[in-house]
């Protein structure tokens, strides 16, 4: 194995890291290349997390990489205030044709963090424009993750993601309770049949503010970071009907579940529901340039461009949106997408993946399993005063045996890039089962 040599490790403050236990134990990668990193000693490591849910595709697309070296030898940058460039409009067009219908107008991010505080601010100015401005309550739930902006942490209810900061989140904020349930749910597959009747928490919340306030909720279809907690059959759909019922708008935050997460299109279309805006990252660019969006409905970008007569009708957006390579990544991801057809491969190979990760019931320390889509969680009993540490090694463990995991509190997450064959799906739930049997 060709080695190496480790840079100066100092001057890098890395994020969500244990920054002093990486550094005297670091695990860098070097090269990437289909399901596969190497690592800097030179050992081969299967991706079994699309890197961060991200490189759906797999790793070292070349119609990509020829995209973005055309684009960057063509058109390097392009301001996109009062300007645009072609490929903009393009890239737009085709992110439209994978969302729902008529949810077809879509601003361009950098990530899913900016992509989640635009959401924000259109459901604000959504409201404003239709002569109701006092809609601006913004209703999250908890152990949602929707990004580190300020407006992402607010509705967000991830303790540690706020805690520090808790003086300067939103105002004006409320938190639906989370639907995780050990005892009701544990070891389902697929959607839990418990569940729905937490959606009616929102009622209670409208009742307390009246609806007349509340601008939107958001929340993940299928929350990721958190520790893969699956939406019980029914719970999205009586969130629906109740923003309905009260002109709430339903933000669907699908930076982990778009693009073919789920076997799907989005988790909308695999759930039959469709909310008032989406927000995306992630696989939208196959991570190979930070990219994100905002897809809205129709109507609430043509409300906001109503209300102004003349001029600027939304005062936001970013230095780097619909950045042409970003947007050259985009469109040749989405056509990857679809000439290799890896959504119907997600969906199809989705049974084989429950099957591989339900063998682990009875593995030392398993007290759930959790899975949709090519996603999955193996969530193990904290060990006594030291939340984390087992899936914390397991983790290492696993890396150190060449399977790439992730894990969030004491949830091993696994989420492969769509190319994954079957032959990699229990090469990675076989390593995990392995190493179970060496943790305390």
């Amino acid at each position: 194995m060709t080695q190496t040599t480790l840079p100066d490790l100092s001057h890098l403050w890395m994020p969500f890291t244990a920054n002093r236990e990486f550094k005297e134990h670091p695990r860098l990668l070097v090269e990437a290349k289909g399901m596969y990193y190497t690592a800097h000693d030179g050992q081969k490591v299967l991706d079994a997390t699309a890197g961060l849910w991200c490189v759906n595709a797999g790793h070292g697309r070349e119609e990509i990489v020829e995209a973005i070296s055309r684009q960057t030898r063509t058109l390097d940058y392009a301001p996109s205030f009062q300007i645009g460039h072609k490929d903009s409009f393009l890239a737009a067009k085709a992110v439209s044709e994978v969302m729902p219908e008529t949810i077809d107008r879509i601003f361009f991010t950098n990530s899913g963090s900016e992509a989640v505080d635009t959401a924000l601010k259109m459901a604000i100015a959504y409201h404003r424009a239709r002569g109701e401005a006092q809609r601006t309550r913004l209703i999250g739930r908890e152990r949602g993750y929707h990004g580190v902006g300020f407006g992402g942490i607010s509705v967000g209810g991830i303790s540690n993601n706020r805690r520090n900061f808790s003086g300067m989140l939103l105002p004006h904020v409320d938190h639906l309770p989370h639907t995780h349930n050990l005892e009701k749910n544990a070891f389902t597959r697929g959607q839990p049949e418990w569940g729905a009747h937490l959606a009616e928490a929102l009622e209670n919340i409208v009742a307390l503010h009246d609806p007349s306030t509340i601008a939107a909720v958001v929340v993940e279809p299928m929350a990721g970071s958190t520790g893969v907690l699956i939406p019980p059959k029914g719970y999205l759909e009586k969130l629906r009907e109740i923003t309905e019922k009260y002109g709430i708008l339903l933000i669907f935050d699908e930076v982990i579940t778009a693009f073919g997460r789920l076997g799907y299109k989005t988790a909308s279309e695999m759930l039959g529901i469709t909310p008032d805006i989406i927000t995306l990252a992630k696989g939208i660019s196959n991570a190979a340039v930070p990219a994100g969006a905002v897809a809205v409905r129709r109507e609430i970008h043509d409300e906001v461009m109503a209300a102004s007569a003349s001029g600027i009708e939304f005062f936001h957006g970013y230095t780097y949106s619909a950045h042409p390579l970003a947007t050259a990544a985009i469109r040749a991801t989405l056509d990857i997408y679809k000439k290799d057809q890896l959504f119907e491969r997600a969906r199809d190979l989705s049974p084989y993946m429950e099957e591989a990760v339900h063998q682990l019931k009875g593995s030392p320390h398993v007290i759930d399993i959790r899975n949709l889509g090519l996603v999955a969680g193996i969530e193990l009993e904290p060990r006594p005063g030291a939340a984390g540490a087992r899936a914390q090694e397991l983790f290492q463990r696993c890396f150190d045996k060449g399977v790439l995991t992730r894990y969030t509190g004491d949830t091993i997450a696994i989420s492969p890039p769509l190319i994954v064959t079957k032959e990699e799906i229990d090469l990675i739930f076989d390593t995990i089962k392995a190493e179970l049997q060496n943790i305390d």
